[in-house]
């Protein structure tokens, strides 16, 4: 993909050539969860964070999980087989997707990182960052999980 593109254009571009059904949702910077959810029209369950978690050097994966969980760190290392991982810096996580924090997604991210999905997103109808701040695309899990080749677990809390 071209970095030429706006992150925005990348992540709206890397929806359509997957395939998957998806709607556009365009709002205000929020400043909670909550309001990210009243603003989609979600519940905040329904709402996906998209983080970055470096494994190692220059090796990295995207891990989502729903709105309403965060990551179970002891249960996502033993899913990786690693004993330790770690959160890149806001810097850092530009660098290897091209978005800022807030508006990360695996979604034309500069690098096709593997993607984990926590297993509580499976069979619903979410919300996930489109690469700006107030864009959201909302898509069924089940397509975004295929389109993304993304692995499936028990990672959150």
């Amino acid at each position: 993909m071209s970095t030429e593109l706006t992150p925005r254009q990348r992540a709206l571009d890397a929806l359509t050539a997957s395939g998957i059904d998806f709607e556009i949702t365009e709002h205000g910077r929020v400043n909670s969860l909550e309001e990210a959810a009243a603003a989609r029209g979600v519940t905040p369950a329904d709402i996906v964070k998209s983080l970055v978690v470096r494994m190692a050097q220059d090796e990295y994966v995207f891990v989502l999980v729903a709105g309403d969980r965060q990551i179970s760190w002891p249960k996502f290392r033993a899913l990786m087989g690693v004993s330790r991982t770690t959160m890149p810096s806001a810097e850092e996580a530009f660098e290897v997707t091209g978005y800022v924090r807030g508006t990360i997604t695996p979604f034309g991210s500069l690098t096709p990182w593997p993607v984990i999905v926590d297993e509580p997103i499976v069979g619903r109808r979410v919300s996930i960052g489109a690469g700006d701040h107030g864009v959201a695309a909302t898509v069924y899990a089940d397509q975004m999980i295929g389109a993304l080749d993304a692995r499936v677990a028990d990672i959150g809390i």
